[in-house]
């Protein structure tokens, strides 16, 4: 009998290289990968660019009321191998990356139940299929309650901060280490004390702390971890 799909819901904190190891699971087992994240920052991207955001602060009622003109999408691109988020068709995925002012308000627009809720029905709507692995924040205490595998990742505070500064620069972002810090740690803070599905561990998920580990150290144990489950899945069949 053909393994039967199943879904993949990776959470942990930022800057710890979620994206990344869903992007390898999702390839190395031929399934869908879902990056809730970038909705998120579309959706802040979305607010800057249409002055809903003023100091800092997000005007969320005025938010609240252009969401159903925000529609987001991924595409996928042959020539470079890549998934490209997309703002109402726009392909915004560098900007979404590379904007710091995108950085320091999507916590506050994840923060919004009505942008979380237009999100979440979005994301359940992609996976209810199975073959998916999806990457964020609630993604298997709430987007996904049931998914089949729960992985949540860590990684040392300032090794995340080097880690992302280091990507930023390469892409000639001119922000400091600091600045890397500052905004992480804010970021960590914003998405563990939200009312609203605040950042926090399944019960059920497995651990992986990655401070000490490589991509592809990381990619093989949780290959393992999919295999494991998918074989569990073919046994029930």
């Amino acid at each position: 009998m053909n393994a039967k799909k199943i879904n993949i819901a990776i959470d942990g904190y930022s800057s710890c290289g979620k994206s990344t190891l869903a992007k390898q699971l999702a390839k190395a087992l031929g399934y869908i990968y879902v990056d809730s994240g970038s909705m998120y920052r579309a959706i802040a991207l979305y607010a800057i660019r249409n002055g809903l955001v003023k100091n800092g602060k997000v005007d969320a009622k005025r938010l609240i009321e252009e969401l159903p003109n925000i529609d987001i999408s991924f595409q996928y691109d042959n020539y470079s191998d890549k998934i490209y988020t997309c703002l109402n068709n726009e392909n915004v995925e560098d900007e979404i990356r590379n904007n710091i002012a995108v950085s320091e308000i999507v916590s506050k627009i994840s923060q919004i139940p009505e942008v979380r809720q237009k999100l979440h029905h979005i994301q359940q709507r992609i996976a209810q299929n199975k073959g998916v692995v999806m990457d964020g924040r609630d993604i298997g205490s709430v987007v996904l309650p049931d998914a089949e595998l729960k992985i949540f990742m860590t990684a040392d505070k300032k090794i995340r901060a080097q880690r992302r500064f280091e990507e930023l620069k390469k892409k000639g972002v001119n922000i400091t280490l600091q600045e890397v810090l500052d905004n992480l740690e804010k970021r960590d803070y914003d998405d563990t004390h939200r009312k609203v599905n605040p950042l926090t561990q399944p019960q059920d998920a497995k651990i992986l702390d990655n401070s000490n580990l490589t991509p592809q150290e990381q990619l093989q144990l949780a290959l393992q971890w999919a295999k494991e489950k998918i074989k569990e899945n073919e046994v029930e069949c």
